[in-house]
């Protein structure tokens, strides 16, 4: 197989390099106040819904055996976007902290966008490395995790989640008629709960106390620790607020994506907690062009369940017959599910058809809505 030219590699990747547009947005904000502290939510939301609508559906597919050197450009926006995140974020901390011409309310809505940013693109980008081999592309994983207080996620969706998904014992794995506003805090519980279960029970069967230095937790305190204390050392007690604020605006927009990627699909229960392996079908799909460029195709969900550690660029493409599809790309999804009357209005019928065109023999269903199947073994 023949590599692909470098500056061939570089324009096919270009259009995944759409998050570095954001940074000017939150600078601009940052400067000139007034309107322009709300563009950051305007441009992830509303512009690429938009642009969805205009650019259409991607249904091609990248040979998933490409090699490696044929993917730097894509490989390079993951590995630069963890130090633009940290320079921009404690930035804006340094000076929003401090500037007079801000309101405090133009400052807490100029947040409120930083946290769109470290949620949609840095959580996401997070989400890509820790899944690779390299040691470093992992700790830049951690690091992205850090700045938003919730490294705990990387344990939690590498033991949990892709192990357990569709199943009673998958917190993220949203249920049948269950609204995100009764999801967030359920998983905000469970998931952290279960991340320390999931590595503690791990050290045991290495012969470990929690203590030894093998723990990751003991990573994420110390990291999470160091960028609390930078945030009170650059702003003070507002940059310490400031802070706080755009984690918990990140883990929101993460925990929104969380809810859409799997919401009311479920394994079959074979009995005796005995699940059917996870198939394209356990996964909402999108392939909207514009949203997948910003996301760096985790629409792409069903392939990604498939081979979690393929890089992005290769996830592939499922029709409607092999994976359900969503109506609209994740950023438009995500505000239709702050709506609970109107997702369920739009994704219920879906989930209808879903079991109808999958699981005919199964007539009750209240199982599997209320999560009450036993636990997989």
């Amino acid at each position: 197989m023949s590599v692909t030219p470098l500056r061939q590699q570089f324009h096919a990747a270009l259009p995944f390099w759409s998050s570095l547009a954001l940074v000017p947005l939150a600078l601009w904000g940052a400067m000139a106040g007034g309107w322009t502290v709300v563009l950051l939510p305007l441009a992830t939301w509303y512009l690429f819904s938009f642009l969805d609508a205009l650019t259409g559906l991607n249904l091609e597919n990248a040979d998933p055996d490409t090699p490696e050197d044929a993917l730097t450009w894509y490989r390079a926006i993951t590995l630069i976007w963890p130090p633009v995140q940290f320079i921009l974020l404690f930035w804006m901390i340094w000076y929003v902290s401090g500037a007079d011409h801000l309101s405090a309310l133009e400052k807490i809505v100029l947040f409120f966008g930083v946290g769109v940013i470290t949620g949609t693109v840095g959580i996401n980008y997070s989400h890509e490395l820790m899944h690779q081999r390299p040691r470093g592309e992992r700790f830049l994983g951690d690091a992205l995790l850090a700045m938003v207080l919730y490294s705990h996620f990387r344990s939690e969706h590498l033991l949990v989640h892709h192990r357990y998904v569709a199943t009673p014992r998958d917190p993220v794995t949203a249920r049948y008629n269950e609204g995100f506003h009764r999801f967030f805090p359920r998983v905000l519980r469970e998931c952290y709960a279960s991340a320390l279960g999931a590595e503690q029970a791990m050290l045991a069967r290495r012969g470990h106390g929690w203590w030894h230095r093998s723990n990751p937790f003991l990573r994420y305190w110390g990291l999470q620790a160091y960028l609390l204390l930078l945030a009170i050392g650059l702003g003070g007690w507002v940059g310490l607020g400031l802070f706080l604020w755009q984690a918990f605006v990140a883990i929101w927009q993460l925990e929104l994506v969380n809810y859409i990627e799997h919401y009311g699909l479920t394994r079959k229960h074979l009995g005796d907690g005995r699940y059917e392996h996870v198939k394209p079908r356990h996964s909402w799909n999108a392939a909207h062009k514009a949203s997948n460029w910003l996301l760096i195709n985790l629409q792409r969900h069903s392939d990604h369940h498939y081979k979690p550690d393929r890089r992005f660029p290769l996830l592939q493409n499922y029709a409607a017959s092999e994976a359900p599809q969503l109506p609209h790309g994740y950023p438009m999804m995500t505000m239709v599910a702050m709506v609970p009357p109107l997702w369920r209005r739009s994704m219920n019928p879906r989930v209808r058809r879903w079991r109808q065109m999958y699981y005919p023999e199964i007539s009750d269903w209240k199982p599997y809505n209320k999560a009450t199947n036993p636990p997989p073994r």
